[in-house]
């Protein structure tokens, strides 16, 4: 603790050798390097690399809360570097590395992570595609997109139309209400296999045109 303590006041010059050792193979190393950072008002993500994005993605699947939301919280500081590492996590065979990604993702404001989010509203735990369909609904136009194409491709999944049920009823709120809600009708339908394909791409297509409007503006 007090060499932790210590660190956190050096500031900037020990930014570098904190963030090399969030990769240690010894936890308690880890855990500690976390607390210094979060101690200090620096940008330290710019300093973290492969070995250290690594570490962190492996200790989502820790059995140990704590350790989990740690390393998710140092993943988020890093920003768009760990992006591509969260996406390939919610691949994984463990929940609660997907749990965690999901979460993260949600949280990063990156349209990157949009189609990977989709894709995650059919996994097959709950809170996953839970926090999927959270995050979709945080990215707005971004997540709509992806949304509204994969609702065309793959109308027959029944889990991704309960996912996206969830994101357009949040959605239909604002701004995009009369865009959204057409397609909500149709999930809501007797037949949704049947109305969704087409509701969703003339969704998409109103999407797009209003987005083009914007950027001729």
């Amino acid at each position: 603790m007090r060499a932790r303590l210590s660190l956190a006041a050096i500031g900037e010059q020990a930014v570098g050798p904190l963030v090399g050792a969030l990769a240690s193979p010894k936890e308690l190393i880890r855990w500690q390097a976390a607390k210094a950072l979060g101690q200090m008002d620096a940008a330290w993500g710019r300093h973290a690399d492969a070995a250290t994005i690594s570490a962190l993605i492996a200790d989502l699947g820790s059995k140990d809360g704590l350790v989990r939301v740690r390393a998710r919280v140092c993943l988020l500081a890093i920003g768009g570097k760990a992006v591509g590492s969260l996406v390939e996590a919610l691949a994984s065979k463990k929940r609660w590395v997907r749990w965690e990604a999901a979460k993260a993702l949600g949280q990063t404001g990156d349209p990157a992570a949009a189609q990977a989010l989709v894709k995650a509203l059919e996994d097959e735990v709950f809170d996953v595609r839970w926090l999927a369909a959270e995050g979709l609904i945080a990215f707005r136009v971004e997540g709509l997109v992806p949304l509204l194409e994969a609702l065309i491709e793959r109308f027959d999944s029944l889990w991704l139309r309960e996912g996206a049920h969830h994101v357009l009823h949040d959605i239909s709120r604002g701004e995009l209400k009369e865009i959204v809600r057409p397609v909500l009708a149709a999930l809501d339908s007797i037949e949704p296999s049947v109305e969704v394909p087409f509701a969703a791409n003339t969704a998409l297509n109103k999407l797009m045109e209003r987005e083009s409007q914007r950027d001729s503006q």
